[in-house]
């Protein structure tokens, strides 16, 4: 595959993969171990996290684009897609999450929808985090205080993080 490609197309491809590569580089470990990896690319990557030098980093990041042409780049790129909330997966999850969200401040008593789509939620903390939510919502006279926002910002991460589980 990267034979038959003309020397400028090879060289383009080595730069995508290395600017790949560097995405790898700046996770975070708990973040990073959640992504399949080969044993030699996962060490390399964690050379390149120790590395201080400049030109050492930048070379060691051309080692891991040169690892990176031996693998499927495109399920690798897939998962760093839907990490960072660009696929189209991670966005509609992102948007269901909000109109949870949303139905929960305005409707309380629908936490046992969730909770039946979601069995494996903490209902104590759930119900906390919904009633602290739809308390502070403010009325239609004045505007969104930084409490309710806060309370807002609350209920989604946990929505966020009951579902990922």
């Amino acid at each position: 595959m990267f034979e038959d490609l003309s020397k400028t197309a090879r060289k383009r491809e080595a730069e995508r993969l290395q600017l790949v590569g560097r995405k790898l580089t700046e996770m975070k470990p708990d973040v990073l171990a959640t992504i399949q990896l080969s044993a030699e690319l996962h060490e390399a990557i964690a050379t390149h996290q120790r590395i201080s030098s400049r030109e050492g980093g930048r070379r060691q990041l051309q080692f891991i684009g040169k690892l990176m042409r031996k693998i499927d780049t495109e399920a690798l790129e897939k998962q760093i897609a839907d990490l960072e909330g660009r696929s189209n997966d991670a966005r509609t999850f992102f948007h269901q999450l909000e109109q949870w969200r949303d139905r929960l401040v305005e409707q309380p008593d629908t936490m046992k929808d969730f909770i039946d789509q979601y069995p494996q939620v903490d209902r104590q903390q759930f119900r906390q985090v919904v009633v602290k939510a739809a308390g502070s919502k403010p009325n239609n006279v004045e505007p969104a205080n930084e409490a309710h926002k806060r309370a807002l910002k609350l209920l989604f991460k946990f929505l966020r993080d009951s579902a990922s589980d």
